[in-house]
């Protein structure tokens, strides 16, 4: 009998052994694969910000703040799944961060594109060649027009056609603003008008439109508050009423039908924020 007991614990070991290898290495494969995902992705989103880091690093900082988020999550509050949550965000962080910049870059470019047309359009008037006007724009601006312009220059000194160069910056910068300009450009060059008055033109519609759009986002911004705050209001009542009432409040967390509220809750919650920011959305 004792034989007996013995190969079943000996045969449980195994079992138990063999299914931690597996997992170990199936760990170890999906580690990998989001290692290669994450690194192209950083790095092309790098790229595209002029940021020169290291994509490893930021994987590895990232791997860290995962480990860290998630245990400490859990650790301080005692729920497994809270601690899952906090990795998942954690997880997605980064992306959301390169998400963020690379916005702010593409509104610094759309506020500077006007006064980098008449700069260009200023040196086309004083005589100098679309080349020698880029060069002045690039040297007499700041980034990131500067860069993108630059960018420009440098594929023409490769040997690139002026239209390519352009179609290219396009699809670095897929802004309306950036359009305009590249078709004003083409337009100008294609017919044989003068592209100095062209460019001033496109400088005032971007001007306008600009200027529209700032108007837009003030009549706008007591709704985007109002987003806020209803976002936000069923978080500060939870906190407080869970230091008022903690017995109660505990249910949502102990029963099903507390883990059902909290689901409505979230979506209700998360459908009211998006169709308050469908309604301010005015895209000129």
């Amino acid at each position: 009998m004792s034989g007996a007991v013995f190969g079943i614990v000996v045969g449980i070991g195994m079992a138990v052994a063999l299914l931690a290898w597996a997992a170990f290495d199936i760990g170890v494969v999906a580690v990998a694969r989001y290692r290669e995902a994450f690194t192209q992705r950083a790095h092309f989103s790098l790229r595209e910000l002029f940021l020169f880091v290291d994509p490893t690093h930021l994987f590895i900082a990232n791997i860290a703040l995962i480990l860290l988020a998630g245990i400490g999550v859990w650790v301080a509050s005692g729920l497994f799944l809270l601690g899952v949550a906090a990795a998942v965000g954690a997880a997605i962080l980064p992306r959301l961060i390169l998400r963020k910049l690379r916005e702010r870059r593409l509104h610094a470019i759309e506020q500077q594109l006007p006064d980098a047309l008449l700069v260009i359009a200023g040196g086309l008037r004083a005589g100098v060649s679309l080349s020698h006007a880029l060069q002045q724009l690039v040297r007499e601006t700041r980034p990131p027009v500067s860069q993108e312009f630059e960018l420009v220059l440098r594929e023409q000194r490769l040997g690139v056609a002026l239209d390519q160069s352009l179609e290219n910056l396009a699809r670095r910068v897929p802004l309306q603003s950036v359009t305009l300009f590249v078709s004003a450009m083409r337009i100008a060059n294609e017919t044989g008008g003068s592209l100095a008055e062209a460019l001033e033109r496109a400088a005032q519609t971007l001007r306008s439109k600009i200027a529209m759009e700032g108007k837009i986002r003030a009549l706008t911004a007591q709704g985007k508050l109002q987003a806020w705050v209803v976002g936000l209001l069923p978080v500060f009542l939870f906190l407080a009423l869970s230091k008022l009432e903690p017995a109660a409040m505990s249910l949502l967390w102990t029963t099903r039908m507390g883990w059902g509220t909290i689901a409505v809750v979230v979506l209700l919650e998360f459908f009211g924020v998006v169709l308050i920011r469908k309604i301010v959305a005015i895209d000129v």
